[in-house]
C-alpha cells in the first residue's frame, strides 16, 4: 500500500520529496535578489510562515482528534510528521546561519 505524501516545500528552498530526496534541477542554493541579503531573509521569513501554517494546521487536527470529530486518524499523525520535519529543517537552517556567521566573524581582518 502506497501513500500519497507530497514533498515539504518551503518557499525559496529545494523540495524535500517524501523520500527524502531533493527535486528539483539542482540542489543548489537559492541565488539572492541583491548584495544585501534580502533573498535570504525573504526565503527566511516564507520558512517561518510555512512553518506556522503547518504547526497552526496540525494543532486544529489534534482539536479535532480531541474532541472526537476526526474521522481520520491518519491525517493528524501526517500533519504532525510533515510539522516535525518542517521545524527541524527550518532549525537546522537557522543553526547553519549561526555557524556560518560565527566562522565570518573569527576571520582575521
Amino acid at each position: 500500500m502506497t501513500s500519497p505524501i507530497s514533498g515539504l516545500s518551503l518557499p525559496g528552498f529545494p523540495t524535500v520529496g517524501a523520500l527524502g530526496g531533493v527535486d528539483g534541477p539542482t540542489a543548489a542554493a537559492p541565488a539572492t535578489t541583491s548584495a544585501s541579503g534580502e533573498g535570504f531573509a525573504a526565503a527566511l521569513t516564507g520558512a517561518l510562515d510555512e512553518l506556522g501554517s503547518l504547526q497552526s494546521a496540525k494543532d486544529q487536527l489534534a482539536v479535532q482528534a480531541a474532541t472526537g470529530d476526526l474521522r481520520d486518524v491518519h491525517d493528524y499523525m501526517i500533519a504532525a510528521q510533515e510539522s516535525s520535519v518542517a521545524t527541524e529543517m527550518v532549525v537546522t537552517f537557522k543553526n547553519k546561519a549561526v555557524e556560518a556567521f560565527t566562522e565570518i566573524m573569527r576571520m582575521p581582518v
